[in-house]
């Protein structure tokens, strides 16, 4: 699937934005705060269903009574989005949806800036990014995380009850035991997966003999659903006191390991740099063997975060991937 055009209306600072798409590399130039991120963004919603970044009522520009992403494929296809400051509606096949059905999404390696700061990063940056990943990979991924997720919240509320007592829990438990355990076993599979591939692809980057891996780190070490149960039962009263949910997959962590040492304070920036452009490879490879097509590849505004070898490896790597870039200053892609 080639993207042909994107146009805007009322997206963010956007009145009304036209792009036309080359089939293999686009360059959005533009100073910082011009809205080049916001265009990225308009894709991702439109090939994904849902923003990167934000609500849809954080994305309608100020003042405006709807926003309107259109998105026109050069095989004659299209998908628009629309938001009345209320609900969301794709129009895609010829029929309209309250949200885009799986058949219509087109999967995206998404790469931001802060990204590339990621080994650095806290436990919950670290989770976000490779929760958007693998759900980029695994559509039973992104299920089990969306319900768990569900029942977090639903839990956290009664935390805060008035009404709240053990047994009032105990449904909710029942369903982070069985989500937070499925979610663990597609995030090790995951993570078995790239670790596999890392320090051969960083090696490839680096041009040298150094060994990474990603170290998956589970809050209360392996259980399974009856010992998960137990954990959450054990920690009622803890949980009563500070109002929300202290034990689960949404408190594990991912540790970059950079020749047996934690890669944060071991590992140079120009290392930390090919470990995470190892790992965007590694996710679109991962994807395309999964679906068997190219992803669409957003790079937004990472050129200026890289030398000139991280930047031409960049380039080379994604090369038969359509690719659509955000940069303050034009470079050469070739």
């Amino acid at each position: 699937m080639i993207i042909s055009k994107i146009k805007l209306n009322n997206f963010r600072c956007h009145e009304e934005y036209l792009l036309a798409c080359r089939k293999k590399t686009t360059l959005i130039v533009g100073e910082n705060g011009c809205g080049k991120t916001s265009v990225l963004e308009a894709i991702y919603e439109a090939l994904r269903g849902k923003s990167f970044r934000a609500v849809d009522r954080d994305i309608l520009k100020r003042g405006a009574e709807y926003y309107r992403v259109e998105l026109d494929f050069a095989d004659g296809e299209k998908t628009v989005v629309t938001f009345d400051g209320d609900h969301k509606q794709f129009l895609v096949g010829g029929k309209k949806w309250s949200r885009l059905p799986k058949k219509y999404r087109y999967s995206v390696v998404l790469f931001l800036p802060d990204d590339l700061h990621l080994v650095g990063a806290s436990p919950g940056r670290k989770r976000d990014y490779f929760d958007r990943s693998f759900s980029e990979i695994l559509e039973n991924y992104s299920s089990s995380l969306s319900k768990y997720n569900k029942a977090l919240r639903q839990r956290n509320e009664l935390l805060k009850s008035e009404f709240l007592s053990k047994d009032s829990l105990f449904s909710w438990n029942v369903m982070l035991a069985k989500y937070g355990c499925e979610v663990r076993k597609w995030r090790v599979a995951e993570i078995l997966a790239i670790n596999r591939r890392l320090t051969e692809v960083y090696r490839t980057i680096a041009d040298n003999e150094d060994v990474v891996e990603v170290k998956y780190e589970m809050m209360g070490g392996e259980m399974d659903e009856s010992g998960y149960l137990a954990r959450l039962e054990a920690e009622f009263e803890r949980d009563k006191i500070i109002g929300h949910t202290g034990f689960g997959v949404h408190r594990d962590n991912y540790e970059f390991i950079f020749n047996s040492k934690m890669a944060d304070g071991s590992a140079s920036r120009g290392e930390v740099r090919s470990i995470i452009l190892a790992l965007k490879f590694i996710e679109a490879d991962m994807i395309y063997e999964k679906v068997g097509k190219k992803p669409v590849v957003l790079l937004d505004d990472v050129f200026s975060e890289l030398d000139e070898k991280r930047q031409k490896c960049l380039v080379q790597n994604f090369k038969d991937n359509q690719v659509i870039i955000t940069s303050v200053d034009y470079f050469d892609g070739d």
